[in-house]
Protein backbone atom coordinates (compact mmCIF):
# COMPACT_ATOMS: atom_id res chain seq x y z
CA UNK A 1 0.00 0.00 0.00
CA UNK A 2 1.09 3.55 -0.70
CA UNK A 3 2.28 5.71 2.17
CA UNK A 4 1.34 8.85 0.24
CA UNK A 5 -1.10 10.92 2.24
CA UNK A 6 -4.09 12.01 0.12
CA UNK A 7 -4.58 15.73 -0.42
CA UNK A 8 -7.64 16.95 1.44
CA UNK A 9 -10.23 18.62 -0.82
CA UNK A 10 -12.84 20.76 0.94
CA UNK A 11 -15.96 21.67 -1.03
CA UNK A 12 -17.41 25.10 -0.30
CA UNK A 13 -21.02 25.37 0.79
CA UNK A 14 -22.89 26.92 -0.89
CA UNK A 15 -21.34 26.75 -4.35
CA UNK A 16 -22.48 26.70 -7.96
CA UNK A 17 -25.94 27.42 -9.31
CA UNK A 18 -28.12 30.02 -7.65
CA UNK A 19 -31.92 30.18 -7.97
CA UNK A 20 -31.78 32.85 -10.68
CA UNK A 21 -29.47 30.75 -12.85
CA UNK A 22 -31.51 27.58 -12.28
CA UNK A 23 -34.66 29.45 -13.34
CA UNK A 24 -33.03 30.90 -16.47
CA UNK A 25 -31.74 27.53 -17.66
CA UNK A 26 -35.05 25.84 -16.90
CA UNK A 27 -36.88 28.50 -18.93
CA UNK A 28 -34.75 27.69 -21.99
CA UNK A 29 -35.06 23.92 -21.50
CA UNK A 30 -38.84 24.09 -21.10
CA UNK A 31 -39.12 26.40 -24.11
CA UNK A 32 -37.29 23.77 -26.17
CA UNK A 33 -39.62 21.06 -24.84
CA UNK A 34 -42.79 23.07 -25.48
CA UNK A 35 -42.04 24.88 -28.73
CA UNK A 36 -39.19 22.82 -30.18
CA UNK A 37 -35.94 24.18 -31.60
CA UNK A 38 -34.73 26.63 -32.55
CA UNK A 39 -35.11 28.88 -29.52
CA UNK A 40 -33.27 32.19 -29.73
CA UNK A 41 -31.52 33.66 -26.68
CA UNK A 42 -30.28 37.23 -26.59
CA UNK A 43 -26.74 37.04 -25.20
CA UNK A 44 -25.53 34.07 -23.16
CA UNK A 45 -28.32 32.82 -20.92
CA UNK A 46 -25.74 32.65 -18.10
CA UNK A 47 -21.99 33.10 -18.12
CA UNK A 48 -20.86 29.48 -18.34
CA UNK A 49 -19.32 27.80 -21.38
CA UNK A 50 -20.56 24.29 -20.59
CA UNK A 51 -24.15 25.44 -20.06
CA UNK A 52 -24.12 27.47 -23.27
CA UNK A 53 -22.55 24.66 -25.32
CA UNK A 54 -25.05 22.12 -23.98
CA UNK A 55 -28.03 24.31 -24.86
CA UNK A 56 -26.58 25.07 -28.28
CA UNK A 57 -26.49 21.33 -29.00
CA UNK A 58 -30.20 21.14 -28.14
CA UNK A 59 -31.06 23.80 -30.71
CA UNK A 60 -30.58 27.11 -28.93
CA UNK A 61 -29.23 29.94 -31.07
CA UNK A 62 -27.47 32.70 -29.14
CA UNK A 63 -27.53 36.16 -30.71
CA UNK A 64 -26.18 39.58 -29.81
CA UNK A 65 -29.19 41.60 -30.94
CA UNK A 66 -32.86 41.08 -31.73
CA UNK A 67 -32.46 41.90 -35.42
CA UNK A 68 -30.69 38.54 -35.77
CA UNK A 69 -33.90 36.75 -34.74
CA UNK A 70 -36.43 35.77 -37.44
CA UNK A 71 -40.01 37.01 -37.18
CA UNK A 72 -42.15 34.80 -34.96
CA UNK A 73 -39.24 32.92 -33.36
CA UNK A 74 -39.37 32.09 -29.64
CA UNK A 75 -37.06 34.58 -27.90
CA UNK A 76 -35.51 34.44 -24.43
CA UNK A 77 -33.93 37.35 -22.56
CA UNK A 78 -30.93 36.27 -20.46
CA UNK A 79 -30.73 36.18 -16.66
CA UNK A 80 -28.81 39.48 -16.66
CA UNK A 81 -31.80 41.54 -17.83
CA UNK A 82 -32.25 43.88 -20.79
CA UNK A 83 -32.81 47.55 -21.48
CA UNK A 84 -36.34 48.84 -22.00
CA UNK A 85 -35.46 49.59 -25.62
CA UNK A 86 -34.90 45.84 -26.21
CA UNK A 87 -38.30 45.03 -24.68
CA UNK A 88 -39.92 47.72 -26.86
CA UNK A 89 -38.23 46.36 -29.99
CA UNK A 90 -39.46 42.84 -29.24
CA UNK A 91 -43.00 44.13 -28.71
CA UNK A 92 -42.92 46.10 -31.97
CA UNK A 93 -41.95 42.91 -33.80
CA UNK A 94 -44.49 40.81 -31.87
CA UNK A 95 -41.76 38.34 -30.90
CA UNK A 96 -42.95 35.66 -28.45
CA UNK A 97 -40.69 36.53 -25.51
CA UNK A 98 -39.82 34.55 -22.39
CA UNK A 99 -38.09 36.76 -19.86
CA UNK A 100 -35.41 34.87 -17.89
CA UNK A 101 -34.21 37.99 -16.06
CA UNK A 102 -33.32 37.05 -12.49
CA UNK A 103 -36.11 38.33 -10.20
CA UNK A 104 -33.46 40.00 -8.01
CA UNK A 105 -32.27 41.97 -11.06
CA UNK A 106 -35.87 42.88 -11.89
CA UNK A 107 -36.21 44.15 -8.31
CA UNK A 108 -33.26 46.51 -8.88
CA UNK A 109 -34.95 47.78 -12.06
CA UNK A 110 -38.15 48.51 -10.12
CA UNK A 111 -36.26 50.28 -7.34
CA UNK A 112 -34.46 52.50 -9.83
CA UNK A 113 -37.65 53.42 -11.69
CA UNK A 114 -39.38 54.16 -8.37
CA UNK A 115 -36.66 56.62 -7.39
CA UNK A 116 -36.87 58.27 -10.81
CA UNK A 117 -40.63 58.64 -10.38
CA UNK A 118 -39.90 60.57 -7.17
CA UNK A 119 -37.57 62.94 -9.04
CA UNK A 120 -34.31 61.38 -7.87
CA UNK A 121 -31.28 60.89 -10.09
CA UNK A 122 -30.09 57.26 -9.96
CA UNK A 123 -26.50 56.21 -9.28
CA UNK A 124 -25.67 52.61 -10.26
CA UNK A 125 -22.83 50.85 -8.47
CA UNK A 126 -21.47 48.32 -10.94
CA UNK A 127 -18.91 47.42 -13.59
CA UNK A 128 -19.03 49.08 -16.99
CA UNK A 129 -19.71 46.67 -19.84
CA UNK A 130 -21.35 43.97 -17.73
CA UNK A 131 -24.65 42.83 -19.34
CA UNK A 132 -26.56 43.41 -16.11
CA UNK A 133 -25.28 46.97 -15.86
CA UNK A 134 -26.21 47.65 -19.48
CA UNK A 135 -29.70 46.27 -18.87
CA UNK A 136 -30.24 48.20 -15.64
CA UNK A 137 -28.93 51.43 -17.18
CA UNK A 138 -31.39 50.98 -20.03
CA UNK A 139 -34.30 50.50 -17.63
CA UNK A 140 -34.00 54.07 -16.34
CA UNK A 141 -35.60 56.64 -18.68
CA UNK A 142 -33.25 59.30 -17.34
CA UNK A 143 -30.19 57.05 -17.48
CA UNK A 144 -27.85 56.36 -14.58
CA UNK A 145 -24.59 57.67 -13.18
CA UNK A 146 -22.29 54.61 -13.10
CA UNK A 147 -19.67 54.29 -10.36
CA UNK A 148 -17.44 51.36 -9.44
CA UNK A 149 -15.03 52.89 -6.90
CA UNK A 150 -14.82 55.67 -4.30
CA UNK A 151 -12.67 57.57 -6.81
CA UNK A 152 -15.57 57.54 -9.24
CA UNK A 153 -17.81 59.02 -6.56
CA UNK A 154 -15.42 61.95 -6.13
CA UNK A 155 -15.82 62.78 -9.83
CA UNK A 156 -19.63 62.59 -9.92
CA UNK A 157 -21.51 65.59 -11.24
CA UNK A 158 -25.15 65.51 -10.15
CA UNK A 159 -28.14 67.68 -10.92
CA UNK A 160 -29.28 68.04 -7.29
CA UNK A 161 -27.39 66.55 -4.31
CA UNK A 162 -30.67 66.48 -2.36
CA UNK A 163 -32.39 64.26 -4.94
CA UNK A 164 -30.21 61.19 -5.36
CA UNK A 165 -30.61 57.44 -4.96
CA UNK A 166 -28.36 54.45 -5.64
CA UNK A 167 -28.89 50.85 -6.73
CA UNK A 168 -26.30 48.11 -7.15
CA UNK A 169 -25.35 45.37 -9.59
CA UNK A 170 -26.63 42.16 -7.99
CA UNK A 171 -23.37 40.24 -8.47
CA UNK A 172 -21.61 42.59 -6.07
CA UNK A 173 -21.65 41.72 -2.37
CA UNK A 174 -21.95 43.91 0.70
CA UNK A 175 -18.14 43.86 0.94
CA UNK A 176 -17.75 44.83 -2.73
CA UNK A 177 -19.99 47.87 -2.41
CA UNK A 178 -19.28 49.03 1.16
CA UNK A 179 -16.56 51.58 0.37
CA UNK A 180 -18.47 53.03 -2.59
CA UNK A 181 -21.65 53.40 -0.52
CA UNK A 182 -19.68 55.09 2.28
CA UNK A 183 -18.20 57.52 -0.24
CA UNK A 184 -21.65 58.27 -1.68
CA UNK A 185 -23.15 58.84 1.77
CA UNK A 186 -20.23 61.04 2.82
CA UNK A 187 -20.46 63.26 -0.26
CA UNK A 188 -24.26 63.18 -0.60
CA UNK A 189 -25.80 62.76 2.88
CA UNK A 190 -29.36 62.86 1.49
CA UNK A 191 -28.81 59.94 -0.90
CA UNK A 192 -31.27 57.06 -0.60
CA UNK A 193 -30.49 53.39 -1.25
CA UNK A 194 -31.63 49.81 -0.75
CA UNK A 195 -31.46 47.92 2.51
CA UNK A 196 -28.50 45.54 2.89
CA UNK A 197 -30.96 42.62 2.72
CA UNK A 198 -31.62 43.55 -0.92
CA UNK A 199 -28.11 42.48 -1.90
CA UNK A 200 -28.17 39.19 -3.86
CA UNK A 201 -28.17 36.38 -1.29
CA UNK A 202 -26.19 34.05 -3.59
CA UNK A 203 -23.35 36.49 -4.17
CA UNK A 204 -23.01 37.21 -0.47
CA UNK A 205 -23.20 33.53 0.55
CA UNK A 206 -20.58 32.38 -1.97
CA UNK A 207 -18.17 35.16 -1.07
CA UNK A 208 -18.51 34.52 2.66
CA UNK A 209 -17.98 30.82 2.02
CA UNK A 210 -14.81 31.31 -0.04
CA UNK A 211 -13.32 33.51 2.69
CA UNK A 212 -13.90 30.72 5.20
CA UNK A 213 -12.52 28.18 2.73
CA UNK A 214 -9.33 30.18 2.22
CA UNK A 215 -8.63 29.97 5.96
CA UNK A 216 -8.59 26.16 5.73
CA UNK A 217 -6.84 25.53 2.40
CA UNK A 218 -3.37 26.01 0.88
CA UNK A 219 -4.97 26.57 -2.53
CA UNK A 220 -8.44 27.48 -3.79
CA UNK A 221 -9.85 26.33 -7.12
CA UNK A 222 -12.82 28.31 -8.44
CA UNK A 223 -14.99 26.68 -11.09
CA UNK A 224 -16.36 29.31 -13.44
CA UNK A 225 -15.96 30.91 -16.85
CA UNK A 226 -13.57 33.77 -17.60
CA UNK A 227 -16.48 36.12 -18.39
CA UNK A 228 -18.29 35.34 -15.13
CA UNK A 229 -18.05 38.39 -12.87
CA UNK A 230 -18.95 36.54 -9.67
CA UNK A 231 -16.53 33.65 -10.41
CA UNK A 232 -13.64 36.04 -10.98
CA UNK A 233 -14.49 37.79 -7.74
CA UNK A 234 -14.37 34.50 -5.81
CA UNK A 235 -10.84 33.88 -7.12
CA UNK A 236 -9.82 37.43 -6.21
CA UNK A 237 -11.16 37.04 -2.67
CA UNK A 238 -9.19 33.84 -2.11
CA UNK A 239 -6.07 35.61 -3.37
CA UNK A 240 -6.75 38.54 -1.04
CA UNK A 241 -6.82 36.04 1.84
CA UNK A 242 -3.25 35.11 0.90
CA UNK A 243 -4.03 31.79 -0.79
CA UNK A 244 -2.98 30.76 -4.29
CA UNK A 245 -6.12 30.48 -6.40
CA UNK A 246 -7.03 29.44 -9.94
CA UNK A 247 -10.14 29.95 -12.08
CA UNK A 248 -11.05 27.03 -14.33
CA UNK A 249 -14.08 26.14 -16.43
CA UNK A 250 -12.98 22.75 -17.78
CA UNK A 251 -11.13 19.74 -16.33
CA UNK A 252 -8.40 20.27 -18.94
CA UNK A 253 -7.51 23.56 -17.20
CA UNK A 254 -6.08 21.61 -14.24
CA UNK A 255 -2.28 21.41 -14.08
CA UNK A 256 -0.64 18.75 -11.93
CA UNK A 257 2.29 21.10 -11.23
CA UNK A 258 -0.04 23.30 -9.18
CA UNK A 259 -0.32 20.69 -6.43
CA UNK A 260 3.31 20.11 -5.47
CA UNK A 261 3.52 20.51 -1.69
CA UNK A 262 -0.19 21.28 -1.35
CA UNK A 263 -1.93 19.46 1.49
CA UNK A 264 -5.41 20.98 1.36
CA UNK A 265 -7.36 22.30 -1.65
CA UNK A 266 -10.54 24.34 -1.38
CA UNK A 267 -13.01 23.98 -4.24
CA UNK A 268 -15.85 26.41 -4.93
CA UNK A 269 -17.86 27.51 -7.94
CA UNK A 270 -19.49 30.65 -9.26
CA UNK A 271 -23.27 30.99 -9.39
CA UNK A 272 -23.41 29.98 -13.06
CA UNK A 273 -21.28 26.80 -12.76
CA UNK A 274 -23.19 23.48 -12.82
CA UNK A 275 -22.57 20.77 -10.22
CA UNK A 276 -21.86 18.33 -13.06
CA UNK A 277 -18.84 20.42 -14.06
CA UNK A 278 -17.65 20.54 -10.46
CA UNK A 279 -17.86 16.73 -10.31
CA UNK A 280 -15.97 16.38 -13.62
CA UNK A 281 -13.18 18.57 -12.26
CA UNK A 282 -13.08 16.56 -9.02
CA UNK A 283 -12.79 13.36 -11.03
CA UNK A 284 -9.90 14.73 -13.10
CA UNK A 285 -8.20 16.00 -9.96
CA UNK A 286 -8.51 12.52 -8.45
CA UNK A 287 -6.81 11.05 -11.51
CA UNK A 288 -3.86 13.40 -11.02
CA UNK A 289 -3.36 13.09 -7.27
CA UNK A 290 -4.75 11.08 -4.36
CA UNK A 291 -7.58 13.10 -2.77
CA UNK A 292 -9.93 12.86 0.18
CA UNK A 293 -13.09 14.95 -0.38
CA UNK A 294 -15.22 16.53 2.35
CA UNK A 295 -17.77 19.34 2.38
CA UNK A 296 -17.51 22.28 4.75
CA UNK A 297 -20.41 23.39 6.93
CA UNK A 298 -22.42 26.17 5.36
CA UNK A 299 -25.76 27.65 4.44
CA UNK A 300 -28.44 25.47 2.85
CA UNK A 301 -30.02 27.61 0.15
CA UNK A 302 -33.69 26.88 -0.54
CA UNK A 303 -34.61 29.88 -2.69
CA UNK A 304 -36.77 29.15 -5.74
CA UNK A 305 -38.23 31.56 -8.31
CA UNK A 306 -41.43 31.01 -10.28
CA UNK A 307 -41.29 30.34 -14.00
CA UNK A 308 -43.06 32.58 -16.54
CA UNK A 309 -46.74 31.70 -16.77
CA UNK A 310 -46.38 30.46 -20.38
CA UNK A 311 -44.12 27.62 -19.20
CA UNK A 312 -45.79 26.46 -16.03
CA UNK A 313 -47.71 23.83 -17.96
CA UNK A 314 -44.63 22.63 -19.89
CA UNK A 315 -43.51 19.05 -19.38
CA UNK A 316 -41.08 18.53 -16.54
Amino acid sequence: MSDVQPVQVILAKPRGFCAGVERAIEIVQRALDKYGPPVYVRHEIVHNRQVVDCLRKRGVIFVDELDEIPDGAVTVFSAHGVAQSVIDQAEQRNLPVLDATCPLVSKVHKEGRYHESKGRQVVLIGHAGHPEVEGTSGQMPGGVLLVSSPEDVAQLQVADPEKLAYVTQTTLSVDDTRDVIKALQARFPAIQGPDVKDICYATQNRQSSVRDLAKLADMVLVVGSRNSSNSNRLRELATEEGVTSHLLDHPDDLKESWFAGVRCIGLTAGASAPEELINDILQRLGEMIAIDVTEMDGIDEDMHFRLPEQLRDAAE
